[in-house]
């Protein structure tokens, strides 16, 4: 992974991963402008963008519902969402590479995050995560992107994550955190704010 930077949920808050921790929301960062070749053509741009968004919008939905009434078929719905939304975004990478901003748009590049974010496949997760380093070192992706992937591979690898976007849903405290102590400087790096507001917020909210 070329530097460092969680089930896309309708927390207020934040991220809800399929085993319940939270991260606070990534917000739609525009990544800095870089010349760049159009990977796709403009019609195909804005039809993967409008999909993707279409994703995202279904799972938020779903996860809402789950909520309000969770059971076991709405649960299903869910993972089968995932499903179908990881293999739609792989067949998208597979013919153009990561959907960074300036392919389909800060918005719809964000929702392409959200739905790897939920994507059942570790390894795919890897490999896209490694596609987001390579797009943010040339520009065409925010750190912050980064950040959220990053931390969840390692979480689910068993590794310390980097940034305190994973949290516990049952002690409300991040996983485990590499070199906690300048946690908050890595955090601002990449456009997060310090961790404890976030920690204040999901206990407020919880």
């Amino acid at each position: 992974m070329k530097g460092t930077a969680g089930r896309v949920g309708g927390g207020v808050n934040g991220l809800v991963h399929d085993d319940g921790s939270r991260d606070a929301a990534p917000p739609e960062a525009t990544a800095p402008a870089a010349p760049t070749a159009a990977a796709a053509p403009p019609a195909a741009a804005s039809a993967l963008a409008a999909e993707l968004l279409r994703r995202a919008d279904v799972d938020r939905q779903l996860t809402r519902q789950a909520q309000a009434d969770p059971t076991p078929l709405r649960k299903h719905r869910i993972a089968q969402c995932h499903r179908d939304n990881a293999q739609a975004l792989a067949a998208i990478v597979g013919r153009y590479g990561w959907p960074h901003a300036d392919l389909v748009g800060s918005p719809a590049s964000t929702a392409a995050l959200m739905i790897l974010l939920h994507a059942p496949d570790l390894g795919f997760r890897l490999r896209c995560r490694d596609l987001i380093a390579d797009a943010m070192a040339d520009g065409h992706s925010p750190a912050i992107h980064l950040a959220y992937i990053a931390d969840q591979c390692a979480v689910d690898l068993g590794q310390p994550q980097y940034y305190g976007t994973r949290i516990n849903p049952r002690t409300l405290r991040p996983y485990p955190i590499r070199r906690p102590q300048s946690v908050d400087e890595r955090r601002g790096d990449v456009g997060l704010g310090p961790l404890q507001e976030q920690l204040r917020a999901l206990r407020i909210t919880g």
